[in-house]
């Protein structure tokens, strides 16, 4: 009984052992794998914090921002491809650690050739998302807070992500749409140079109208309003049909959102005045009866 007991305690003193020595075999392997992700912790956290102080010598809220929002859209987009690039190489760093996982790299290396080509046709889409977002990046068709007309709706550049844009449109929906979209399809960007922007205002009328009348009310009702921009200020008569006459205003803003307020508020103003003052020159259908004299 006692050499019974001998043996089984000398069996699990040794199974007992050869389960420690596996775990203490493991260690380095975890700490290699620890040293890699804590590292590539650090290298993002770092792109984040010197992104911060080089963005803190430019305000995007100033009015004249076009700098501003051009160097907040390269960086953006920038950080994310050196983000994209740090962890694909902290993965890549984890799986090479694993000696089976080495062995079938290298045999892929061999074959490197085939599978470039598999790669390339199954990740078509994907890779040309990612080289439209660099291009974006670069060339910058448009930037942060930019207003644009997209697919018929007018809104602001949110968002410019790697993949996709986020554009935020009046009425705060979202639109968002892949990066390819903007370089394969035309779009509207009214703040590409500078934010100041042109509005047109029609007005149709009687051929009764007077429009010496109109712009002296024109002139008012712009030196009454902040939203003009002293910039801008006409009115022409551009057509003339057979029942009205159709006369554009040509007003400026410093920006679009205030150009569609201030074509509003003319709007509105001008067709008061004509409606207090000149009610006569508002579109109107003539019929004339003329008497039959041979009768």
């Amino acid at each position: 009984m006692v050499t019974l007991v001998l043996v089984l305690a000398k069996i699990y003193f040794r199974e007992e052992s050869a389960n420690w020595t596996g775990i203490i075999s493991v260690l380095p392997h975890v700490n290699t794998i620890l040293i890699i992700l804590g590292f590539t912790w650090c290298l993002l956290v770092l792109t984040g914090i010197l992104k911060r102080v080089f963005l803190k010598q430019f305000d995007i809220s100033q009015e004249n921002n076009l700098r501003a929002r051009k160097v907040y859209t390269q960086l953006n987009i920038l950080q994310k491809i050196v983000n994209f690039i740090i962890i694909i190489l902290g993965i890549g760093l984890i799986l090479v650690s694993f000696e089976p996982i080495r062995k079938i790299g290298v045999g892929l290396f061999a074959s490197a050739g085939v599978a470039g080509i598999i790669i390339g046709f199954s990740a078509q889409k994907a890779i040309g998302t990612l080289v439209a977002g660099i291009q974006i990046a670069f060339a910058q068709p448009f930037r942060l807070d930019d207003a644009v007309v997209v697919e018929g709706e007018w809104g602001w550049i949110e968002e410019i992500n790697l993949t996709y844009v986020v554009v935020r449109i009046w009425d705060q929906r979202r639109l968002v749409l892949p990066t390819t979209y903007f370089l394969e399809k035309p779009f509207q960007n009214w703040t590409r140079t500078s934010a100041d922007i042109i509005g047109s205002v029609f007005i149709y009328t009687d051929y009764s109208v007077p429009f010496d009348a109109l712009r002296e009310e024109l002139d008012r009702i712009l030196e009454n309003t902040p939203l003009w921009d002293k910039k801008v200020k006409v009115l022409q008569v551009t057509d003339a049909k057979e029942r009205t006459v159709e006369s554009r205003i040509l007003v400026s803003a410093k920006n679009s959102p205030t150009a569609w307020d201030l074509r509003v508020h003319v709007r509105e103003k001008m067709i008061e005045f004509l409606q207090k003052n000149y009610p006569t020159a508002l579109p109107r259908t003539r019929v004339v009866l003329e008497e039959n004299k041979s009768s």
